[in-house]
């Protein structure tokens, strides 16, 4: 497995090099202060991982009316979490010549051969949400996103908080996101430096993919129930499978929250709700407004300075444990 942090953080020169020189050859530098430059407005080909929890939809909805209110013309696809949908998007928006294509990927892998078109055709690429593992650095110019290995490694400390004067064994269950989608790769990465590193009393007993939706919690979360029923915690890589697993715990006879401690990742509004009744006992932050970001590294990219943008822009998150839960609501933007 390539390192995440050793791809972002490397290449840069190489990248300014690459694909910017052939952008700037399509693009001459113009100003970045709107989605126009000149009489002719930025096209922004954008390719949605899909719709399949309440993050995705916040995300999608910020990535929509950013690009409204920067005056960038969005290019808009649902992938449906298929990685084959999302390459004959991209395939697509370099054939329309789009001028920028953004895209957060389905998994890590498998992206090369696409990339290299858009690089050849001069269409910079920029990440969102997740990252791509690629031997060529120069093919996409920045990810925009959060660290999904500091989420878990957040998550790990957050659940040093719920267990706080527990003694003994701790039995955990993991509701994995989607396999091979870097949110999943990473934040069970960093849950597990730290569990492996300072808890010798912790344990991951039963441990598989819940696909990031509802259903899919619910699901796996029965079938960890009836052949392990001395859970004590379960890490949710997302509040949608946590919201899931809440059913099967309750189907089960026991208290979500209570019976079960849970620690999940997103934030969303509903995950807040479940906090708030005592029914999930800590969220870490994963924050979905990135259209913001994404329009502004957008005109940086077109005006011909993608070079000055860093390799990775991350977003700014917090966590919460349940007693913050109620104060934290009424604020709640998604």
């Amino acid at each position: 497995m390539i390192d995440r942090r050793s791809l972002l953080t490397a290449g840069a020169a190489v990248s300014a090099a690459g694909v910017l020189a052939a952008c700037a050859k399509k693009n001459p530098a113009k100003s970045a202060g709107s989605g126009s430059t000149g009489s002719k407005q930025i096209t922004l080909g954008f390719s949605q991982v899909g719709s399949e929890s309440g993050w995705r939809a916040a995300n999608t909805q910020s990535v929509k009316e950013a690009a409204k209110a920067a005056g960038i013309n969005l290019k808009f696809s649902d992938a449906q979490q298929k990685q084959e949908n999302q390459i004959s998007a991209i395939r697509s928006y370099i054939a329309q010549k789009v001028d920028v294509i953004s895209f957060s990927p389905v998994v890590v892998t498998g992206w090369d051969t696409v990339l290299k078109e858009a690089k050849a055709a001069g269409i910079p690429v920029i990440l969102t949400d997740r990252s791509v593992e690629t031997s060529d650095p120069s093919l996409y110019v920045t990810l925009v996103g959060s660290d999904f290995e500091i989420e878990g490694e957040r998550a790990a400390h957050m659940l040093e908080k719920v267990l706080a004067g527990h003694k003994g064994p701790v039995k955990i269950a993991q509701l994995e996101g989607t396999t091979g989608a870097a949110p999943a790769i990473e934040r069970a990465k960093g849950f597990g430096r730290i569990m492996h590193a300072s808890h010798p009393e912790w344990t991951i007993i039963a441990s598989q993919t819940g696909d990031f939706t509802r259903a899919g919690g619910k699901q796996v979360m029965a079938a960890f129930l009836q052949a392990h029923s001395d859970i004590d915690v379960l890490f949710s890589h997302n509040d949608d499978m946590a919201i899931g697993a809440i059913q099967s715990i309750q189907a089960a006879g026991k208290t979500p929250g209570t019976d079960i401690k849970i620690v999940s990742v997103d934030g969303v509004h509903d995950g807040f709700v479940a906090m708030s009744k005592g029914q999930i006992n800590a969220i870490v932050e994963c924050n979905p407004l990135l259209g913001p970001q994404l329009m502004d590294a957008t005109k940086t990219v077109h005006a011909g300075r993608g070079s000055t943008l860093p390799r990775w822009i991350k977003t700014k998150e917090s966590d919460y444990t349940a007693d913050q839960a109620a104060a934290a609501l009424p604020g709640r933007k998604y």
